[in-house]
């Protein structure tokens, strides 16, 4: 599905992010894991390696735009020169469990930095390659929490809402240069990202699912490789719920 395409894919030092790495390798794409953590993106790149793929780590910090200029540079140059896709998926949450009046002014600046301008700005340092490529795709991650209105996680819930909205205005932005944009918002996945998250949360994911289940990573990998696939050609600017039917879109 994916063979010999070249993608960069951010927050893939482990969770939803490693999966995406690993699912990728597996259709056959050459892929640069991005993290802000060096010893989980090493480690996962030497065990995507160690199985025979194509695959190497660079260092990102989404909130320092210099950071993300440098790691998209040096993803590009890794990958021959091109770049065919870009998964959008890392996040910080640090609003977990807070009541809207109880985030700090810090908290929200650093989740928006992260979770929006990061993707703004790593996008952009991909548009280039990525519309060279003639067949760019970006993929967003998004969150369901921001169809629902998931409370006590107020600084996160908005950076996904504005991250869906962003996905829309750049699909029409870089429709020109041929690169697709789509956004994917998952329910609450099975990942140590989410480890803090209480048993009543995930009861109430799991009850209120049409799929009565705990979600894992490996549920969401196949929307993103139809979304960077030739598969998706003809569709930009759509955000899919990934969430065993919990939000209808």
């Amino acid at each position: 599905m994916l063979k010999d395409r070249r993608i960069l894919i951010t927050g893939a030092g482990r969770g939803l992010g490693r999966a995406f790495a690993q699912a990728a390798c597996e259709a056959g794409a050459r892929v640069v894991l991005a993290d802000i953590r060096e010893e989980w993106v090493e480690q996962a790149a030497r065990e995507l390696r160690a199985n025979g793929h194509d695959a190497c780590a660079v260092v990102v910090d989404l909130g320092d735009p210099s950071s993300v200029t440098a790691a998209a540079q040096a993803a590009v140059q890794w990958l021959g020169g091109g770049l065919d896709g870009l998964v959008n998926n890392a996040a910080v949450t640090d609003s977990g469990g807070k009541a809207a009046d109880d985030i700090t002014v810090e908290t929200w600046d650093r989740v928006m930095a992260v979770n929006v301008r990061g993707t703004w700005l790593m996008s952009r340092a991909c548009h280039a390659a990525l519309a060279a490529s003639g067949r760019g795709a970006i993929v967003n991650l998004a969150s369901d929490t921001a169809l629902w209105g998931a409370p006590r996680l107020m600084a996160y819930v908005a950076s996904k809402g504005a991250v869906i909205s962003m996905t829309r205005a750049l699909a029409r932005e870089y429709g020109g240069d041929g690169i697709t944009v789509n956004a994917i918002a998952p329910g609450l996945v099975l990942v140590e990202a989410t480890e803090y998250v209480p048993e009543d949360r995930h009861r109430l994911y799991i009850e209120q699912r049409a799929l009565r289940r705990e979600q894992l990573p490996q549920d969401v990998c196949g929307a993103a490789l139809f979304a960077l696939s030739d598969l998706s050609r003809f569709v930009t600017g759509q955000l899919l719920p990934v969430n065993g039917g919990f939000v209808f879109n």
